[in-house]
């Protein structure tokens, strides 16, 4: 008899819990919003004998709600992020642009003279025709794998 009783106990305990369980696998994963972002055109220009870099690429939401890219990773790069150049009065200037937002259906590009990813203490230089594998990195946790051919400094 005690084990029936502990059984049916058991029993409902479970069935209690079985709504927030449900709920929680219903919820989306932080990689959901990794989906919803697609990057095209990525490369990587190459400075000979420098031991920094640029990537550019298009990223592109096709959710219905704006992604934030708060970050970019790569291996071979010791620190990496989002820089933006500016003309002002003939003057260029760089600052960090972190976080970046792509607003719903939208595409932003990152390429020469504007936005870009800013690739510091290279492991080593870069070799035209090569790949650079990077890491997109979005609020909530989602991230994005990219891979960038490395093209020469004319960017041709």
């Amino acid at each position: 008899m005690r084990t029936a009783s502990s059984l049916l106990l058991l029993t409902a305990a479970l069935l209690a819990l079985a709504p927030a369980v449900a709920g929680a696998q219903s919820a989306a994963p932080p990689a959901a919003a990794a989906t919803r972002l697609t990057v095209t055109d990525a490369w990587v220009r190459a400075i000979p004998g420098a031991d920094v870099a640029a990537a550019y690429m298009t990223l592109h939401n096709a959710g219905r709600e704006a992604l934030e890219v708060v970050g970019v990773r790569s291996p071979l790069a010791g620190h990496a992020m989002i820089h933006e150049t500016r003309v002002v009065n003939g003057v260029s200037t760089m600052r960090a642009h972190e976080p970046l937002t792509i607003p719903a259906g939208a595409s932003v590009t990152l390429a020469p003279d504007g936005l870009h990813v800013m690739l510091h203490d290279l492991a080593h230089p870069l070799a035209v025709g090569t790949e650079v594998p990077l890491e997109i990195l979005l609020g909530g946790g989602g991230r994005v794998a990219v891979s960038a051919r490395v093209r020469p400094l004319s960017g041709q």
